[in-house]
């Protein structure tokens, strides 16, 4: 027997669960809904059940192509899409997807964003904020650069100075053994050198006592952490030969963060 456009107008319920409390009653009740106990599956013919609700391409094996519906997503034979949502939608559990993740707008996530694969690709800052090192109750945060050591830097002018007073929590941050210094002077051959460093300043000397007036460049290796370990034999992040669990990275576990 075969019927061919079909119309209900009131709701489907199919099972022995009791869906009215949702779905609305009397003049709340919410026209042309459904309530389905068990899987169901839409368009799919995959013989394995994967999902609750498996849904397939818009097309069926009798039709030359899908309908022409004005303003859809996508028409026509290639119509790449098995499921298409109009306006704000939820999901209340876990959403694995073993294909490419589109987003035209913007991605918000209430919790960590977490990526367990390689070959990620993340234009964004590297940031880490930290519990400061030496003020209760702070906090620190820096953008990094990308080096194959962990470093932090500060660069800045000095004028007029035979001293550069390096950052207070440095002192707890770094190891001052590491400290390198590049200076550049301005307007005229100083011939500044770098008389010694401490954990506090950086000491400098002219030729003949002459005013300094310089750029200046400072590196420091961070030492809160093992080295960083910048080639390894492996095939993915998870086979760094160091912890892993001191670092953010992309395509890894990008982001690691204090509870």
């Amino acid at each position: 027997m075969q019927f061919d456009n079909i119309a209900v107008g009131k709701r489907l319920f199919v099972g022995e669960g009791d869906p009215e409390g949702a779905l609305g009653v009397g003049p709340a009740e919410i026209r042309g809904s459904s309530y389905i106990e068990g899987p169901v599956q839409i368009g799919d013919p995959h013989p394995i059940l994967t999902a609750s609700l498996m849904v397939g391409p818009a097309v069926n094996s009798d039709m030359l192509q899908p309908p022409l519906i004005p303003g859809a997503l996508c028409t026509g034979v290639n119509n790449p899409y098995s499921l298409a949502i109009k306006g704000p939608s939820a999901f209340l559990g876990i959403v694995d997807t073993v294909s490419n993740l589109n987003v035209g707008g913007q991605l918000t996530a209430q919790g960590d964003v977490v990526a367990f694969c390689g070959g990620h690709r993340l234009s964004a800052k590297k940031n880490f904020d930290i519990p400061h090192p030496s003020k209760e109750g702070w906090r620190l945060r820096h953008t990094c650069p990308e080096a194959p050591y962990n470093d932090v830097y500060i660069r800045g002018r000095v004028t007029n100075k035979k001293e550069i007073e390096l950052p207070e929590y440095w002192k707890d941050f770094v190891s001052w053994e590491s400290i390198t210094v590049q200076l550049t002077p301005i307007g005229s051959h100083q011939n500044v050198i770098v008389k010694r460093i401490d954990e506090s300043k950086v000491y400098l000397q002219s030729n003949g006592g002459m005013p300094i007036d310089c750029f200046y460049h400072i590196f420091a290796i961070r030492s809160d952490g093992d080295d960083l370990i910048p080639e390894y034999p492996g095939e993915s992040p998870a086979d760094y030969p160091g912890d892993n669990d001191q670092y953010s990275i992309s395509g890894y576990h990008y982001d690691i963060k204090e509870k």
